[in-house]
């Protein structure tokens, strides 16, 4: 069945076409972070005034977030590499947020709440350059990818626990004062509004 589908898919022009052109301008997007990062960790931004971090003692849980993050994602590349539409769905609007969230950054300039801890993921941070990002603020990045997930999957369960897994890294990052309160909230509703564009880029008619 799974076969069948991605055979299905590869005989369509308009499948081929969406999925190349989505592959590099993932890998032209990717290439292009490192020195979005380094510009804007450059500049000075607003300190904002968030009662909800004020009322919360900062703590590195840096090891839940990452495990939450990947073990979804993990998830969802299994799900995507099963299904083709959900491969070029997550494709397009994984470019898409985070085109999204590049205009956004360099729109609302914010400096970093106090006592930030530094979030160590390994995997993510490897897109950052050299040093450790603080002002990729508005809005949350791992709230959003995380949130796109549960967008993208299908399966009652696996939307269940992406679903969980988003609020769990949303309040974890705030515990970690990574990110503003409005940050973490922002991302749902900006993740949503791109991801149903995306969704509608990445749609076809099998053998079209």
């Amino acid at each position: 069945m799974i076969r069948t589908d991605w055979q299905r898919a590869w005989q369509s022009p308009a499948y081929r076409g969406k999925l190349i052109t989505g592959v590099v301008l993932l890998v032209l997007v990717l290439m292009a972070l490192p020195f979005f990062f380094q510009y804007i960790q450059n500049r000075r931004g607003v300190l904002l005034n968030d009662w909800v971090l004020d009322s919360l003692p900062a703590h590195d849980v840096s090891i839940p977030i990452f495990a939450i993050i990947w073990g979804i994602a993990g998830l969802t590349v299994l799900r995507a590499f099963r299904d083709p539409e959900i491969l070029l769905t997550l494709l397009w609007s994984y470019v898409l947020v985070t085109l999204t969230r590049m205009v956004t950054i360099t729109a609302v300039a914010l400096d970093p709440p106090v006592n930030l801890i530094e979030l160590v993921d390994p995997i993510s941070n490897s897109f950052y350059g050299a040093d450790f990002v603080t002002r990729d603020l508005f809005f949350s990045g791992h709230t959003s990818t995380i949130f796109l997930m549960y967008l993208c999957l299908r399966r009652q369960t696996d939307k269940a626990l992406a679903l969980i897994g988003t609020m769990l890294v949303g309040v974890m990052l705030l515990v970690q004062h990574v990110h503003y309160t409005v940050d973490v909230l922002a991302a749902p509703l900006g993740t949503y509004l791109v991801y149903l564009l995306g969704k509608k880029i990445a749609d076809y008619q099998p053998g079209s």
